[in-house]
């Protein structure tokens, strides 16, 4: 399953960062907003290339941007394989992409918390991240889907005495 999903993911996350750029130029079109330097700040201090504030060369952000859409993406798929599948589990994906990248921009000291960003900065990154984690989620999911078992099935196989409707909000609980 690992290696099925390390490729399927690769292959969701770039599609999910392409879907993520389109809408971002698509976005910035109508807002008038500029690019974004923080992937290519990141990464130069990940790889201990000189900091240059301001803009960063274009390979530069746009290594960072796929390398990451497409890593993350690695996780979004062996959710797909596990069986946690649908638009509930393209949220969690969400969140952890978004999580991310505040891990990497605040350990590399190129970021801020999200709480101190203007709010409307604030939301076209949910926004923009929403559209990579729903696109890659899809593409995860259909990935999975064809290798012939649906969501939860691999993961019950591998685990006798698993069962579908068991669990804290099965109704049996009372919880």
């Amino acid at each position: 399953m690992l290696r099925r999903a390390v490729w399927q993911g690769v292959v969701a996350g770039l599609a999910g960062a392409a879907v993520m750029t389109v809408a971002e130029k698509a976005e910035q079109r109508l807002t008038g907003r500029p690019d974004s330097h923080v992937p290519g700040r990141v990464l130069a201090r990940l790889t201990g290339r000189p900091a240059r504030p301001g803009r960063q060369p274009r390979w530069l952000n746009l290594t960072m941007h796929y390398g990451q859409g497409a890593l993350v993406g690695v996780l979004c798929s062996v959710m797909a394989q596990a069986g946690l599948r649908g638009p509930v589990a393209s949220g969690m994906f969400t969140v952890v992409r978004l999580s991310s990248d505040q891990i990497l921009e605040n350990a590399t000291g190129v970021g801020a918390p999200p709480q101190t960003w203007p709010r409307a900065e604030l939301a076209l990154d949910v926004l923009h991240k929403s559209v990579y984690g729903f696109t890659t989620g899809a593409v995860a999911d259909a990935l999975a889907a064809r290798d012939g078992l649906g969501p939860g099935q691999r993961h019950a196989a591998m685990r006798p005495g698993r069962h579908a409707n068991v669990g804290p909000f099965d109704g049996r609980s009372g919880g």
